[in-house]
């Protein structure tokens, strides 16, 4: 056992937590924020039963990403390009590349909007000088000190945590949204389902994932589980333990920005919102200037959370299919490729606003985009996690292998109703 290793051992649950817990945070980024106002204003409590039904599903596709990972010690992109056509790594990559750079353009303007609302000033530069924040972070951090950043950042969530204690819930009611399923035959009801779907199950969570299980691999000189799978058994239950953790946490944070959303806005007769700055504008009047400006100060620390794991996904994607270096402890000018597709993804995102796009309004739809996206990559990680030349013995066992059909299932069924809603609506 490396010096690594045995000190992890040591160490507490809460210090063992890592890459699982970091993917659940992103995954409440500031598109999500969002989606999830969007929700509870336009439905109130009636759609937070959705974000219980999706937890075993986003729990064990990113599960399945982690092992994808650590088993093979590559990420996604890489076992494509070793074990699949050509052809279906290209689509893979340009799907992701397609719905991150819409994702970053949202996140770094709701952060930007954010800061404008919190002290005046100018959005553009803001939402620009965000992207450079994140861009140099990235880049001059190792891996270690950049992954304790952000799990340090994961803390930014219980601003809505607190949110919610602010203004008065009816609980009896929330509770009843949350554990009764509610549904409504219309377009917009199908709409919000997909959206929810698209930002609980992102398709960059999943390159980000297998990717930082292999980064851990390599910071503690381990070797990939498929060539010690004899002593595989304990590291993936914590794996696994890691990637429940960080999904229930990043589930209960979304079912209190849609209680929150719910109590002030849907409450009060407001039942559409454009942005999540929108949403933390709205909730001033209704619930002071303490809701409002935690509110506001969350979509700035889960953007600073979320637009590195953006980019990085998109990096790890693109160096993995062209066969180049992709490390956040690489130097720079080892890996050019990898950090020259983190800078263009996170400038581009950040530039989006400045040329003209609005990319504030793409908030709600960017995780229309990701849920439509989602299913043809969870099909492609479920076809790797089923493949022996890749897992070697390690192949996903009946378990995860039906519950991760079913999600992927699920996936395409909400994007099928969400395409027939709009021809009949």
């Amino acid at each position: 056992m490396t010096k690594a290793k045995a000190a992890k051992e040591k160490r507490g649950f809460f210090a063992r937590l890592g890459p699982g817990v970091i993917t659940g945070a992103a995954d409440d980024d500031p598109s999500g924020i969002g989606t999830y106002s969007q929700v509870g204003a336009q439905f109130g409590y009636g759609l937070s039963w959705s974000l219980l039904f999706s937890l075993p599903f986003m729990t064990v596709i990113q599960d399945v990403s982690a092992q994808i990972g650590s088993v093979t010690g590559r990420g996604i992109a890489a076992n494509l390009r070793r074990h699949y056509p050509r052809a279906v790594l290209w689509m893979a990559v340009v799907l992701l590349m397609f719905a991150n750079v819409i994702n970053l353009g949202a996140d770094l303007s709701a952060m930007g909007a954010a800061m404008e609302l919190l002290i005046g000033g100018p959005i553009v530069a803001y939402t620009i000088g965000f992207g450079i924040i994140c861009l140099l972070l990235e880049i001059f951090l190792s891996y270690e000190r950049y992954a304790a950043v952000l799990k340090f950042a994961t803390l930014s969530l219980f601003a809505y945590v607190a949110v919610v204690f602010v203004v008065k819930v009816p609980w009896v009611e929330a509770v009843r949204g949350t554990l009764i399923p509610h549904i409504e035959l219309t377009a917009g009801f199908a709409t919000a389902f997909v959206a929810i779907l698209g930002t609980t199950i992102s398709p960059y969570l999943f390159f980000w994932q297998a990717a930082q299980e292999v980064e851990e691999q390599r910071r503690t000189h381990a070797k990939p589980l498929c060539v010690t799978p004899a002593t595989a058994g304990k590291q993936m239950a914590e794996q696994r333990q890691d990637t429940l953790v960080g999904m229930a946490f990043s589930n209960v944070v979304a079912i209190f920005i849609v209680f929150a959303a719910a109590t002030t806005l849907h409450a009060n007769g407001i039942t559409t919102i454009q942005t999540a700055a929108e949403a933390a504008q709205a909730l001033e009047p209704v619930a002071g200037r303490f809701a409002f400006a935690l509110f506001a100060i969350g979509i700035i620390g889960t953007g600073l959370l979320a637009v590195p794991v953006l980019a990085g996904s998109a990096a790890y994607a693109v160096s993995e299919m062209l066969g180049r270096p992709a490390s956040l402890d690489a130097k720079p000018l080892n890996a050019r490729l990898f950090y020259g597709t983190i800078a263009v993804t996170t400038l581009a995102g950040a530039l989006l606003q400045s040329i003209g796009v609005n990319p504030v309004r793409a908030l709600y739809w960017s995780a229309v985009i990701n849920g439509v996206l989602a299913a043809p990559l969870m099909v492609i990680m479920m076809l790797i996690v089923r493949n022996p030349r890749a897992m070697g013995k390690l192949t996903a066992g009946a378990r995860t292998t039906v519950l991760g059909w079913i999600a992927t299932a699920i996936m395409a069924a909400a994007t099928i109703i969400f395409f027939a809603s709009l021809v009949v609506g």
